[in-house]
């Protein structure tokens, strides 16, 4: 009888025990729960008091921000003031071949020259340009011209006396191997001891001679300025906004290319070692034109293979926003190769107002070699920009310091370099003309004649869970493509096997840059948004910096807008930034604002499963995270 007693006493004694296991472990819960409530309020508090600087020096320090782009990549840790901007490119040394040509550039167009009828395109949109700006149509010669064509070679002056333009030099793509040296430093010293003076100079020659050898890759501006005719092939492995792959350049090459330029200026310019990586998070700051595979494969270059802690992923028009401190704007994306328009409304990007165009600066550099050689002011040079990517370089720069939109004639001196294979670098002076007209090209595209490049596999664009969205929500049937998707893939299509939503621009269509921000305003369906966008256009990229561009979008999208809308403002917003970095600025912001970090990816789960639908870790655009800091910026 007793035992019965027993055994009911000893279970009474654990349910007591279980009971306060139970209370001791609400009590701890409510104490977490009141230390977190604490702790956001505290930091509510924090951010109220404490100095921008002060926050961005304690908490950039360790987090790096990654802004890659089809012609550079924006690197740098979060509390710079600007990051480094590396032209995004990279070139191989390769092995001589007995068998074809040579090739200097990995990319292999299709179509690298105008077919008549897009030269009766382009030409018909000059002499609409040059109505507007009122100067002479294409094949009208200007009346009283006062300054005849001249052009002169002005590189045949004796090196001490110097020149207008710093003196250009060729990449030096060797480099010494120790080995090698250990060996001419032996031989040196032997020599020294047994032979004469002429055999000891013979030997050190000799040997100093094998102590050089090629570079594996040259990163940055160096790739752009290596030779034509040393054995090397440069490779950019994003163009036009997307992976660079085709059937001459394989998707795994373009990984290898990325990983290897991104951890060249990780190490070379920021100096962290793969040792150290660890102790830093990345922020990858990625364009509206990437799909939901090339975002991933981003992120597992970050993680997996750079060896960073933890990544965070931001959208560039919406980073841009913040960057200038903006909720509400038009961001317009005006980059190298692609120019994008996305709106932002309370911190949170709208995804059905993206639309992406295929044009960008690199096309006004080549729109300007085209318009100079139709006027005959270019020198007597080949000069080829898809062929030799330092012809780019030199365009780019003649761009960026002679062209502007304005009225009237405009001309200007400037000096063009040549450089040959077979003869020295060299510098003209020439007057370049109708340097207004290649800008106005981002209003009327049929002037930009667009490289095409063939394309990707299908089976590239089969990834049906969505980076930018929670798909669990809103699931996708098997049988649809991501092109079916808004946002995904807005704007021009650039390839004709992948199929896009109705509504969006076929391949063979062309929208100009104040159509494309109409559409993109309009799209959002409600006035009062409308009116408040169509006031808040943000102009950013290398593009926007061009002068007389605000005004001619103010009134070019005044244009635009139906006569049937009641909307009869349109303003350009300064930037409070500089509009290449702004993106890249902004992304610094929304990390060094995030307390709670919960839309960041750790290295160890996305590695072990990635992220998947219905985990509760899946990535989303982190709405709530901008929603968040924006409330902190508003506070």
């Amino acid at each position: 009888m007793r035992r019965p007693h027993g055994s009911f006493m000893l279970l009474s004694v654990r349910k007591e025990e279980i009971a306060a296991q139970r209370r001791k472990a609400l009590q701890i819960a409510r104490s977490l729960a009141l230390q977190d409530h604490c702790s956001a309020i505290a930091a509510m508090d924090y951010l109220k008091t404490v100095v921008p600087s002060q926050l961005i020096a304690e908490r950039g320090s360790n987090l790096v921000v990654i802004n890659p782009g089809s012609s550079n990549v924006r690197i740098g840790f979060a509390h710079q003031q600007v990051p480094f901007n590396i032209p995004h490119c990279i070139a191989r040394h390769v092995k001589e071949q007995n068998e074809g040509p040579k090739k200097t550039v990995q990319d292999q167009m299709l179509n690298s020259e105008a077919i008549p009828a897009q030269q009766l395109e382009r030409e018909k949109a000059y002499d609409i340009i040059a109505s507007l700006l009122k100067i002479p149509f294409l094949d009208e010669e200007a009346a009283n011209n006062s300054y005849p064509l001249k052009m002169g070679r002005i590189d045949a002056y004796p090196p001490h006396q110097g020149k207008s333009d710093a003196t250009f030099t060729w990449t030096d793509v060797r480099e010494k191997t120790p080995s090698s040296t250990l060996a001419a430093e032996k031989l040196e010293n032997k020599g020294a001891e047994e032979e004469s003076l002429v055999c000891k100079t013979d030997n050190v020659r000799e040997a100093s001679s094998e102590e050089y050898t090629f570079k594996e890759f040259i990163c940055g501006e160096e790739a752009l300025r290596i030779s034509s005719a040393e054995p090397y092939s440069l490779s950019r492995p994003i163009r036009r906004g997307h992976f660079n792959v085709s059937e001459h350049y394989p998707l795994q090459q373009v990984f290898e290319d990325l990983y290897t330029i991104w951890n060249w200026v990780l190490i070379e310019k920021l100096h962290i070692s793969i040792a150290d990586r660890n102790l830093y998070s990345a922020i990858l700051v990625v364009p509206e034109t990437f799909d939901n595979r090339e975002i991933k494969e981003m992120l597992s270059i970050v993680l997996r293979d750079l060896r960073f802690s933890s990544a965070v992923v931001h959208q560039e028009g919406l980073a841009a926003a913040f960057g200038n401190g903006l909720s509400t704007a038009c961001v317009v994306n005006m980059g190298a190769q692609v120019t994008s328009v996305i709106c932002i409304e309370d911190g949170v990007a709208l995804p059905s107002t993206c639309v992406t165009l295929p044009y960008g600066g690199e096309d006004i550099s080549r729109c300007l070699l085209w318009v100079q050689r139709h006027h005959q002011t270019w020198p007597p040079i080949h000069s080829n920009p898809l062929v030799k990517p330092i012809d780019m370089l030199m365009l780019n720069k003649i761009k960026e310091s002679y062209c502007q939109i304005r009225e009237g004639e405009f001309d200007a001196v400037a000096a063009v370099h040549s450089y040959e294979e077979d003869r020295p670098v060299g510098s003209h002076k020439t007057r370049l003309s109708a340097l207004n007209v290649p800008p106005m090209g981002l209003f009327y595209p049929t002037l930009f004649v667009p490289e095409e490049y063939p394309p990707p596999p299908r089976s590239w664009f089969h990834d049906y869970e969505d980076m930018l969205e929670d798909s669990s929500e809103f699931p996708r049937r098997p049988d649809m493509s991501d092109g079916l998707f808004l946002g995904v893939n807005g704007g021009l299509n650039m390839w004709d096997n992948y199929p896009v939503f109705p509504t969006r621009l076929k391949k063979d269509e062309k929208l100009g840059l104040a159509e494309a921000i109409t559409s993109s305003i309009l799209s959002t369906g409600r006035l009062d948004l409308q009116r408040k966008l169509f006031c808040s256009i943000q102009l950013i990229g290398g593009v926007a910096m061009t002068s007389g561009l605000v005004a001619a979008v103010e009134e070019r999208v005044l244009h635009a807008i139906p006569s049937n809308e009641a909307i009869d403002t349109v303003e350009v917003l300064q930037s409070r930034s500089d509009p290449l970095f702004v993106s890249w600025k902004g992304g610094a912001i929304l990390a060094i604002l995030d307390f709670a970090r919960d839309a960041w990816i750790h290295r160890e789960d996305w590695i072990r499963n990635g992220i998947h639908i219905g985990s509760g870790r899946k990535y989303k655009d982190s709405y709530f995270l901008q929603a968040q800091a924006m409330c902190y910026i508003n506070s």
